[in-house]
């Protein structure tokens, strides 16, 4: 290995939840040793990934995986998703050579994936040390979902040799049961932190400050309600994304609090409003923000992301029909009588930035 380590990172564009959980494990790394090298590929746009990466990377741009089709942030589109994964496993032999070559262009000394088998099976005919990092892994969630395909068991076998070869599959709290890992191992919850600049905020959206004020973001995966059907809610205000164009005088768009990330948007407002993903729910959990969620009832992870909010008693589901007619009223009342809860400590940070090391030889 060189002086400077070399760290290539595989990351799914499956939403932004798999960038949550390596962007702060990531910063920790860098902070640890700033001159080592980095390599991200991944179909996330490249603003986007260096919104959350601190520093400088090389980007390679290019899909390893595609997790599942969707119809929107909520709904997958199981059967296209299965026909997918046949499509990509029919040219698997092809694909294992475009992710090779990707990984001789640049040779590293370590791969971190989070969680595209592909790259784990490339790194492995090249005899580069792997890790796998997430709260699932793709052949579960098939698995999930197809049942009762009669190829099932052809088609996770190569997904679970990629992921069983990674010197550990490490796994944030939540995750899912993950039975077939043979190398799994559990750490604490991975979350960024943000600053609480309510005061500011307040100010410059020209609120009295008494008001609730809820972050809407539904991940990303394209998803608008239809807001504009919604009755008002006296005392609260919704922050929307830019492209959702709402025109009511109760919500108000992020981009003119444009300096102001994300994570300081979930720390400083007093509700998010979202759907059952990693990142959301442990950045809530983590910055002590409560969370008022969309039924995903046949998303495989859902059931242990819920449970494990119910038990930081910072979240209230609702269903999809409350969401359509923004019967939002006695869900958001319930949440907001609850106690906030203390802050869950990131603690899968450090935990997972000792494995990198550990990967590297650094330790």
């Amino acid at each position: 290995m060189s002086k400077f380590p070399h760290l290539y990172v595989a990351l799914s564009g499956h939403g932004f939840g798999h960038l949550a959980q390596v962007a702060p494990v990531l910063n920790e790394f860098r902070r640890r040793w700033p001159r080592a090298r980095l390599t991200v590929q991944s179909a996330l746009p490249e603003t986007v990934l260096r919104q959350r990466v601190v520093g400088e990377f090389a980007v390679v741009a290019g899909a390893a995986d595609f997790g599942m089709l969707m119809v929107d942030a909520l709904e997958a589109k199981v059967a296209e998703s299965l026909a997918a994964y046949r499509a990509f496993h029919a040219e698997w032999d092809a694909r294992l050579a475009w992710q090779e070559s990707t990984l001789r262009s640049a040779p590293p000394d370590g791969v971190l994936a989070d969680i595209p088998y592909l790259t784990l099976a490339a790194a492995a005919r090249l005899g580069i040390r792997s890790l796998a990092l997430c709260s699932l892994n793709w052949a579960d969630i098939l698995a999930g979902y197809c049942q009762d395909a009669p190829d099932l068991a052809a088609l996770r076998a190569p997904m679970l040799a990629a992921y069983n070869g990674a010197i550990a599959f490490l796994q944030p709290a939540p995750s899912m049961p993950m039975p077939d890992l043979t190398n799994a191992c559990p750490i604490g919850p991975i979350a960024a932190l943000g600053q609480n600049r309510r005061p500011e905020i307040d100010g410059r959206l020209g609120l009295r400050g008494d008001e609730t004020l809820v972050l809407m973001g539904l991940g990303g995966v394209d998803m608008r309600p239809p807001l504009e059907d919604w009755p008002e809610m006296p005392g609260t205000r919704w922050l929307a994304p830019p492209d959702w164009n709402v025109a009511r005088p109760d919500t108000m768009n992020w981009a003119v609090l444009n300096d102001c990330s994300m994570l300081d948007l979930v720390r400083s407002c007093d509700v998010l409003f979202t759907k059952p993903g990693y990142g959301a729910f442990a950045e809530a959990a983590c910055n002590g923000t409560r969370v008022l969620y969309v039924e995903r009832d046949d998303w495989p992870e859902e059931p242990w992301l819920s449970r494990w909010l119910a038990g930081c008693g910072n979240g209230v589901k609702i269903d999809r029909r409350q969401l359509a007619a923004g019967d939002l009223a006695g869900s958001l009342r319930e949440l907001l009588d609850r106690p906030v809860g203390s802050p869950v400590a990131p603690s899968g940070v450090a935990e997972a930035a000792d494995w990198l090391e550990r990967l590297l030889g650094l330790m």
